[in-house]
């Protein structure tokens, strides 16, 4: 079905010898399209960090904590424009969250409203008693409505600091919102000593 286009205009006009109105000025453009800001990007950033801390919170409070999981992904996500690539970080059996079931489950352990798309391996990630959450960025870069960030997080709770590797890939919304589409999270690399290894050190 034939939808509604928006298009910006400037028409002068003037009367001419006989008392017509005439166009004599016709200006016509689409409206100038939003663009991804780093500020924008940073203020993602905090929303989202701001929304593990609301959900643990809610879950130690004994509050609906699966709603707030709910709203977090909704308020900051792409699933309801369109494909989302989430690689969570603690994810091995089912890897690759491409669906809002499949982040929930991987934030919460729970969906009341869809039992089974629970998936075994998710003990609940946001709901592990963060009290706060900072972004560190590498590089941040914003092309029109996208942009890409790379970096470290770093997630605060009794047992101290974690640090957690981050790609975000980010897009606007059609009313402006900056939406993830892209969030593949991995824990540093750490070093394996291997055998040729252990050989290497006995000469």
């Amino acid at each position: 079905s034939a939808g509604e286009t928006k298009v910006e205009y400037t028409f002068g006009y003037f009367l001419d010898a006989a008392g017509n109105l005439r166009i004599n000025a016709h200006h016509s453009a689409l409206p100038y399209a939003s663009q991804v800001t780093l500020a924008k990007v940073t203020a993602a950033q905090k929303a989202w960090g701001d929304g593990i801390v609301a959900i643990s919170k809610s879950f130690t409070d004994g509050g609906d904590y699966e709603q707030v999981a709910r709203d977090h992904i909704n308020d900051l996500y792409g699933y309801a424009e369109g494909l989302v690539l989430f690689k969570p970080t603690l994810a091995a059996d089912q890897q690759f969250r491409g669906t809002f079931d499949g982040a929930l489950s991987y934030f919460v352990a729970k969906n009341t409203q869809a039992p089974a798309t629970v998936i075994s391996e998710d003990s609940g990630f946001a709901i592990k008693g963060w009290t706060a959450v900072r972004f560190e960025n590498t590089e941040v870069i914003t092309s029109g409505s996208t942009a890409i960030a790379m970096g470290n997080y770093f997630f605060t709770n009794s047992a101290g600091e974690t640090k957690v590797e981050y790609t975000f890939g980010y897009f606007l919304d059609a009313a402006g919102n900056l939406r993830i589409n892209a969030h593949h999270s991995a824990l540093p690399y750490a070093s394996q000593v291997t055998l040729a290894k252990v050989t290497a050190a006995q000469k």
